[in-house]
């Protein structure tokens, strides 16, 4: 369900697994009930979240007060986060910027429209993967639900196994995947990442050869020359 991988005394890093609902869903074990029986913590807060398709690094804070703190770095944008995802088809365009409104589409689906009143910001590098598919770096300026699948299926390359954005496209998991985080806590930088590749549960993809080529480029993504952009 989970790994813990960092622990302070203010919060606690975790590699949540594909499948694990950050909220409790109709008889699904409540996540942070089940870390803190781990961590020894009467109570932990939520700081952001992660669908229940995506792995990777989550950020649980252990006090009221740091609850706070780090819950205005994300408001504030102070965060990075960077996300791997592997994608179906070759995309409209290798590296760059997705910029755009998004929109509630059917059901629990959104889509990403032209106007930019309020606009999911996306920028993201790509590699080669198996025939029929690209590795994805993504680094999201905003905090949307669903930003990056939706923003992958709008070059046209959806997520490998997402069953609401790639219906009917079989895989052991969705490829999405929280891969690294830098945030400022009490005056100092933290820097985490979470491989995909040392996990099995995290899915079978990531040890294509391909793959493994391109994350092994990118396991500093915050050193990564990213073009500036006007926030």
């Amino acid at each position: 369900m989970f790994d813990i991988l960092y622990t302070h005394k203010d919060f606690l890093i975790i590699n949540k697994h594909p499948g694990v609902s950050v909220h409790k869903d109709s008889g699904d074990t409540m996540l942070l009930a089940e870390v803190a029986k781990q961590s020894g913590d009467d109570h932990l807060y939520l700081v952001h979240r992660l669908d229940k398709m995506t792995s990777g690094l989550l950020l649980l804070a252990r006090t009221s007060a740091a609850a706070s703190e780090l819950s205005q770095c994300f408001a504030n944008r102070q965060v990075e986060k960077f996300y791997l995802a592997i994608g179906t088809k070759k995309p409209k365009k290798k590296q760059g910027l997705i910029c755009g409104d998004m929109e509630r589409s059917r059901r629990s689906a959104w889509k990403l429209v032209n106007t930019q009143h309020n606009p999911a910001v996306t920028q993201f590098f790509s590699a080669a993967a198996l025939p029929g598919e690209r590795l994805f770096l993504c680094k999201p300026h905003t905090g949307k639900t669903h930003q990056i699948r939706v923003a992958l299926k709008s070059v046209g390359s959806a997520i490998v196994g997402d069953p609401i954005y790639n219906a009917g496209n079989e895989a052991d998991r969705g490829y999405l995947h929280a891969f690294a985080l830098s945030f400022p806590f009490q005056n100092q930088t933290y820097q985490f990442t979470c491989d995909p590749r040392s996990t099995p549960d995290l899915g079978e993809k990531w040890q294509d050869k391909e793959v493994q080529i391109g994350i092994d480029t990118w396991l500093q993504p915050w050193q990564l020359a990213w073009p500036n952009i006007n926030k």
